[in-house]
């Protein structure tokens, strides 16, 4: 009787799971998700996307159960700890999803070094991206660094076909599932109370609603802040609850679908640079020669949502109640921090990776690098003034009143930018720097 492991990681899904379906050939199975301290410790501040993790284990579970099987729950050093599982089980091979962090690659190579000479093999495979990084490459060979030319080759790639889930996952013999933590175990800081819930069964369903209601108008309306109109799948994305492919796929055909494909497009073109140059996650794409401000009181400020400009902190006061932004606020406030207070993106990049739920290594960075004009966009002028963007894409003001409730009630001539007056007489910040003399610093320091 033959035993397979399967090692989830970003792919908690049993639909068009290549890896899963790979290992469900087996007699039995021994679906696998190890929880690594190393990978604990830099979430465990974040309550909600532990919360949203432990959702989908849950489904998964439970989905795996209802095909014969059940989710193996693990806690130790990550490739040890499949190894020794594997070796108990007498499996003779592991699959798992291709990813393309630096950390992702350490992973496999440790795994690979520990089933040397087990007599194990290790099989990766499709799933985190729609089109495989390898799939699309520049013409020399490298990674795509101009977004245009690569989503061209993209929409030209040969598309795997979907899979459905397999039908029997039976668990191998002997094998004690083990019991999922509390979120109490893994966090001392309460979940957002407007996250989102984590899981392939959530992120499906979410999927069809928006799908139904939001598909056709997403060109039209996918900016507008109080609209609210974008799919926020980026965390049923980043988990793996989501196939990316499947996504692409089902949507490309649909009226309004083109324009949505396009942002899947975005983050397989981040996923093939990152794993192209994996440093991009902690170090310039391009360097321009920086001399960041050391501004800890400014920085402050931006995180906690004070800065005196009403769509930058009506973001930051999204970010930190939901575990989500919407995407043209990233945009707003990133520049905000990089271009009128000219603090290193870092910075930025690391308070979003503590708070957001979709915290995705080369989404996060790579856009991050784009706003901040080290990444692949050669265009360092690019700067968005919060006040004309909230103007343009919340001009009634919605979105700053939903999430500043000192300007509720505030008509929108007004709530944008507030008198001195107003400002006193609701406790809100005067702006922290003058956005006009702040940018023309910005242009007149000297870069490469």
């Amino acid at each position: 009787m033959t035993v397979s492991v399967m090692a989830f990681t970003r792919d908690l899904r049993l639909a068009d799971n290549p890896a899963l379906t790979a290992a469900a050939r087996a007699d039995t199975v021994i679906p696998l998700f190890v929880w690594d301290p190393h990978i604990l410790g830099p979430a465990g501040g974040n309550a909600s996307r532990l919360g949203f993790l432990l959702d989908s284990l849950r489904d998964l579970d439970a989905g795996l159960r209802e095909a014969g099987g059940a989710l193996v729950s693990r806690t130790g050093p990550w490739a040890r700890t499949v190894i020794e599982t594997a070796r108990s089980a007498g499996a003779t091979d592991i699959h798992l999803a291709a990813d393309v962090s630096g950390y992702a690659a350490a992973r496999l190579g440790s795994l690979r070094r520990a089933a040397a000479g087990t007599g194990i093999t290790v099989a990766c495979h499709p799933g985190i991206t729609a089109v495989e990084p390898a799939a699309v490459r520049g013409p020399g060979g490298g990674a795509y660094q101009v977004f245009t030319p690569y989503f061209r080759r993209w929409l030209a790639a040969r598309w795997r076909r979907t899979l459905p889930a397999p039908a029997r996952i039976p668990l191998a013999g002997g094998i004690t599932p083990g019991r999922l933590p509390r979120l109490s175990d893994l966090a001392t800081a309460p979940r957002a109370a407007d996250a989102l819930p984590g899981g392939e069964s959530a992120g499906l369903a979410r999927l069809a609603a928006w799908s139904a209601g939001h598909l056709a108008g997403y060109e039209r309306r996918h900016d507008d802040l109080a609209a609210d109109a974008t799919s926020r799948l980026s965390a049923y994305l980043h988990f793996g609850c989501v196939s990316p492919l499947a996504l692409a796929a089902e949507m490309r055909a649909r009226p309004g679908g083109a324009a949505f494909v396009r942002q899947v497009a975005w983050r397989d073109f981040f996923c093939q640079l990152l794993a192209s140059w994996p440093d991009a996650a902690r170090r310039d794409y391009r360097d321009r020669g920086n001399d960041w401000r050391d501004d800890p009181d400014g920085l402050a400020a931006w995180q906690q949502g004070r800065t005196g400009y009403p769509v930058v902190d009506a973001a930051m006061r999204q970010l930190a109640r939901e575990g989500f932004m919407h995407n043209r606020a990233r945009m707003i406030v990133a520049s905000f921090l990089t271009k009128d207070l000219y603090v290193d993106w870092r910075a930025g990049a690391a308070h979003f990776m503590r708070h957001l739920v979709d915290a995705d290594v080369a989404c996060n960075q790579l856009n991050w690098q784009w706003v901040a004009g080290t990444g692949t966009d050669t265009n360092r002028h690019r700067v968005f003034n919060p006040t004309l963007q909230a103007r343009r894409f919340d001009p009634a003001g919605e979105y700053i009143r939903r999430y500043l409730p000192e300007l509720a009630g505030l008509p929108a001539a007004v709530v944008h930018d507030p008198d001195p007056a107003t400002r006193r007489q609701r406790g809100y910040p005067e702006p922290i720097v003058d956005h006009r003399e702040a940018i023309a610093a910005y242009r007149a320091r000297p870069r490469s």
